[in-house]
């Protein structure tokens, strides 16, 4: 049996994968989590060899609970199951140590053969997704860019990003200066919209 955790905010979407898995006869869901920040807690009390999880979730995305389990060493491995087919996720996700990116419209008996190469310890990617991250290039923004672009996103001043991330306020705008330059937009509120539909943030 390939011991399953299933990590999804929207208690629907991860009822419906947990039924839908648990008809595979070699497949076990033995836990479900709806926050990011559950993911690493799950896994060491269930013990599962592969998780399946969301990229946006409360308490911490699916890239940041991917890079938790990456770093604590645990045997199980993340496969990444999320409506935001982005390229910028994709990335972003393996590097953060995930074993697979697919989109939630996988139909159901590739999403159960996906999970079953996962855990064999093979790496999968959804095909139309690697070739748009191919074609979409590198993304050009340092960590601390993609950092402040995310807190100012929403509208925050920038006194208010620079008390959050504990930066002085010129040190943000020279970071926001440069996510505007890199991103060849005219103005922060575009450089964070066009960084967010490319996935970088």
């Amino acid at each position: 049996m390939i011991r399953l955790l299933l990590a999804d905010d929207q208690d629907l979407v991860r009822g419906g994968l947990a039924a839908l898995l648990s008809l595979e006869s070699d497949l076990d869901v033995v836990a479900e989590v709806g926050r990011g920040d559950e993911v690493p807690h799950a896994i060491t009390a269930h013990d599962p060899d592969v998780a399946l999880i969301d990229i946006e979730m409360a308490g911490g995305d699916g890239i940041e609970a991917t890079a938790a389990v990456t770093a604590s060493g645990a045997h199980c491995r993340c496969l990444i199951v999320t409506t935001f087919g982005r390229p910028g996720y994709l990335r972003r996700a393996m590097e953060a140590g995930a074993a697979g990116f697919v989109v939630k419209d996988t139909p159901a008996d590739r999403l159960a053969q996906v999970v079953r190469r996962v855990a064999g310890g093979e790496r999968v990617v959804d095909p139309t997704l690697a070739a748009d991250s191919l074609a979409g290039g590198v993304d050009p923004l340092t960590d601390r860019e993609r950092e402040v672009l995310r807190a100012a996103a929403d509208g925050a001043s920038v006194r208010t990003v620079a008390t959050q991330l504990h930066l002085s306020p010129g040190t943000v705008r020279n970071h926001l200066s440069s996510a505007i330059g890199k991103t060849e937009v005219e103005n922060r509120y575009a450089a964070a919209r066009l960084a967010r539909e490319r996935g970088w943030i």
